[in-house]
């Protein structure tokens, strides 16, 4: 059974949990909102389809907004009791900080298991709901995000500019200009029209968009010299009407390569990332091997001096030729062709490097992500050590001080997360250590907070800090004396 203090201080710790977990909540919803808006406005999207998609989205949050709530409600609490004098009652009443600390650290605990059962069976479930919701969006109304009167590379190939949009479904465009990017060896295309219609095409994989009243400016420059090209004069077109298909399977093959629609990890428990993280590895290896052997095969091209003949019993060393005695273009050609030999090899392993990196970097994200299942939850129990801890010692509540640190905190542990994540991705740190990198760091910080706290440290004393300095800062300050001035 609770007794009435551990009530009294689990009241006083949930008094100020509840509101910082809200306003956390609030702000990275608001930044959620920030970087996804520009995927669904102007889709034709209902108030509620976007606030479901908004509150999909915003539950894989609550596992990073508990550990700095945790952070944040414990400094606040820990510091009301002290700036109240309560610790210092308690204290007298023989009742010791580690007392004080027990009930709430309970709750911490009970909340990191929570923590973890809610990330690894309901954020799943949520990021699947989103990640569909986010592709159906991109794959019925792919046509629909543009902004009038401003250029837009969104139709892949082509860059376009519609004067005015309107339309129930913003199918109605007017002020049509479309031109087909190409380099300068391709044929140059523009188009320009009074008014169009967005209009459904048979296969959804393409754009169908019906143009009235314009002209095609066609310049045909491929494979065409550059004086050819300068007499090349422009072509136009006029049409009546003119129907044209895009092809957008690029949005659609992109929408499902980054989200992963059908097989994502994100929808995965940590279990069933096991298996994920088993068939990448198996098949990194693979890939791994594949280049490997054709990086070597490359190389033995190069650096080989053996004849390799049929007849291998046969085979001799090749003689040796000293560059010195060879003169005129031989020895030219014999630097050139080794410089193209070394010049290829290098451009070969910069094109398996970037075939290597994908696996790598893919790797390096599952096994982060479900290690991350569980590092979240031990750090809302280091994040209440570290909190418990500077709140007791700095015995200051309400928003100030507590904030500012506890900000200062996160920000530190934020850091130090995407840092070695970065590392990770790019194959210079084991995913694993990097996963828990950063509660390696902080729990050493949380313990030697713990014991300071414990032995009432004066370790944010400000006079304390000014008489260890005081013999230097005389050193660098003239005593003042009084003048006679004349």
């Amino acid at each position: 059974m609770l007794k009435i203090l551990d009530r009294y201080i689990i009241k006083t710790f949930f008094g100020p949990f509840f509101f910082i977990f809200s306003v956390l909540f609030f702000i990275f919803i608001v930044n959620i909102i920030w970087v996804q808006l520009g995927q669904f406005m102007g889709k034709g999207l209902s108030t509620w389809q976007i606030v479901k998609l908004l509150f999909y989205l915003g539950v894989s949050v609550i596992s990073m907004v508990l550990p700095l709530t945790i952070l944040l409600a414990s400094i606040m609490s820990f510091g009301e009791f002290g700036e109240r004098y309560e610790l210092a009652a308690m204290k007298a009443a023989g009742i010791s900080l580690t007392r004080v600390m027990v009930p709430l650290l309970g709750v911490s605990t009970i909340m990191a298991i929570l923590l973890y059962f809610f990330s690894n069976n309901i954020i799943p479930d949520f990021q699947r709901k989103a990640k569909n919701m986010l592709f159906n969006i991109a794959q019925t109304k792919p046509a629909l995000n543009f902004t009038p009167g401003q250029f837009i590379d969104q139709i892949p190939g082509n860059m376009v500019k519609f004067d005015k949009i309107y339309g129930e479904n913003a199918e109605n465009i007017e002020g049509v200009f479309v031109h087909k990017k190409a380099t300068s060896y391709d044929n140059q295309q523009t188009i320009i029209a009074k008014k169009g219609k967005f209009e459904p095409a048979a296969n959804k994989n393409y754009l169908k968009l019906v143009l009235y009243d314009g002209y095609v400016y066609e310049d045909n420059f491929a494979g065409k010299g550059e004086n050819v090209r300068l007499k090349q004069p422009d072509q136009a077109i006029k049409f009546d009407s003119l129907t044209s298909h895009f092809d957008i399977s690029e949005i659609i093959d992109k929408a499902i390569e980054e989200e992963k629609i059908t097989d994502d990890y994100r929808f995965q428990t940590f279990s069933e990332l096991n298996k994920t993280i088993d068939k990448t590895k198996s098949d990194n290896e693979r890939l791994f091997g594949t280049i490997g052997a054709d990086v070597l095969s490359q190389t033995n091209s190069v650096v080989g001096y053996m004849d390799t003949t049929q007849n291998k019993a046969k085979a001799k060393p090749k003689q040796q030729i000293k560059l010195d005695t060879v003169k005129g273009t031989k020895k030219l050609d014999i630097i050139n062709n080794a410089y193209e030999r070394l010049n290829n090899l290098k451009n070969t392993l910069e094109s398996k490097k970037t075939e290597i990196d994908p696996g790598v970097k893919y790797y390096s994200k599952v096994v982060i992500y479900q290690q991350r299942i569980l590092t979240y939850s031990f750090t809302c129990i280091i994040f209440f050590l570290i909190g418990a801890s500077l709140g007791s010692i700095i015995r200051k509540g309400g928003m100030g001080l507590p904030v500012i640190i506890a900000i200062v905190i996160f920000i530190i542990f934020y850091v130090i997360n995407v840092s070695v994540e970065n590392m990770s991705w790019a194959g210079k740190l084991n995913p694993y250590l990097a996963a828990w990198i950063p509660n390696i760091i902080l729990f050493p910080f949380g313990v030697w907070m713990t014991s300071k706290a414990l032995t009432d440290s004066q370790l944010f004393d400000a006079e304390k800090y000014k008489a260890f300095f005081k013999p230097v800062i005389q050193l660098f300050v003239k005593n003042k004396e009084h003048q006679r001035y004349q």
